[in-house]
C-alpha cells in the first residue's frame, strides 16, 4: 500500500507558495525558468483553434516533453502535466480536450508508442505510477487510464469509448475511518497485444488481460482473462474462445508477471 498525497492537500499546504504548488502539480519541475517555459507554450498554443493551433502545438509542445517523435498531432485544449515525463513516438494523434498527466515524485511517467490514437476527452492519469501505451493502440473518446503503479496497454489493442482501466484502489479495511483517509494500494493492470475492450468496459486493479482477448461492452473485469478468450458481464466471466486462438493462461494478478 502507498500513501499518495491528495491534490487538495498540496493545494492548501500553507508551507508552500502558490507558485511552488502550481509547479508541483502541473509543471513538475521547480524553478522560475521551467514555469515560464511551460506558461509561454501553453498560453501561446493550447487554446488556439483551427489549423493555426495545430501548427503551433506541433511546434511548441515538444519543447516541454521528455521526447516527441515525428508527425504528432495535438488537438485543441490538450493539457500536459509533468510533461518532461511524457514520451511520445511517431505518427500519434491526441485529440481535443485530453489530459496527459504524468504526475509523481519518483515515477517514470507516460510512454506512448508509434501510431497511437487517443480520442477526445480521454484522461491518462498517474499518481506516482507509470502508463505505457504500445504501438498502434487505439483509445476511444471519454476513456480513462489511471495508474498508481504500472499500467500497460499492448500493441494493436482497441479500447472503445467510455472505458476505464483503473490501476489502483482504496483500502477500506478499517470501518472506523473514512475510505478517503485510508492508504491506497495498487498492483497494476496489463492488457495484452491485440485485445479489444468494448464500450464502457471497466478493468479493475490487479487484472491481466491476455493477447487477443475480447471484453464485452459494459463488462466489469475483476479477474484475469486468458489470451484469446471472450469475457462478458458484471462481473466479467469467460464465455468463449476466439476461433483459431488456443487458450492460454495469464497470471491472476499483475504481480505474478515476470
Amino acid at each position: 500500500m502507498t500513501d499518495i498525497m491528495r491534490a487538495q492537500d498540496q493545494l492548501f499546504d500553507r508551507r508552500t507558495s502558490a507558485r511552488e504548488k502550481y509547479a508541483a502539480l502541473v509543471v513538475g519541475r521547480p524553478g522560475l525558468r521551467a514555469l515560464v517555459k511551460h506558461e509561454v507554450v501553453t498560453l501561446g498554443s493550447q487554446h488556439v483553434p483551427g489549423a493555426l493551433g495545430l501548427l503551433l502545438r506541433k511546434a511548441l509542445y515538444p519543447l516541454l516533453l521528455g521526447a516527441c517523435g515525428r508527425n504528432v498531432i495535438f488537438g485543441q485544449n490538450v493539457v500536459l502535466r509533468h510533461p518532461h515525463k511524457i514520451r511520445i513516438g511517431n505518427d500519434v494523434v491526441i485529440d481535443d480536450n485530453c489530459l496527459i498527466d504524468a504526475k509523481g515524485t519518483g515515477n517514470r511517467g507516460i510512454t506512448i508508442g508509434n501510431g497511437v490514437f487517443i480520442g477526445r476527452n480521454t484522461i491518462l492519469s498517474c499518481k506516482d505510477g507509470d502508463i505505457d501505451i504500445d504501438d498502434r493502440a487505439n483509445i476511444g473518446f471519454n476513456s480513462e487510464i489511471f495508474s498508481a503503479s504500472t499500467v500497460r496497454v499492448g500493441s494493436d489493442t482497441l479500447i472503445a469509448a467510455y472505458c476505464y482501466i483503473i490501476g489502483g484502489d482504496h483500502d477500506f479495511s478499517d470501518p472506523s475511518q473514512p475510505v478517503l483517509a485510508q492508504p491506497r494500494r495498487s498492483t497494476g493492470v496489463m492488457v495484452g497485444n491485440g485485445a479489444w475492450l468494448g464500450a464502457g468496459a471497466k478493468v479493475l486493479d490487479g487484472v491481466s488481460i491476455g493477447d487477443g482477448a475480447v471484453v464485452g461492452a459494459g463488462a466489469v473485469v475483476r479477474e484475469a482473462v486468458p489470451a484469446g478468450s471472450i469475457a462478458v458481464g458484471v462481473p466479467a466471466r469467460v464465455v468463449g474462445q476466439r476461433d483459431g486462438m488456443a487458450a492460454s493462461a495469464v497470471p491472476r494478478s499483475v504481480s505474478d508477471t515476470p
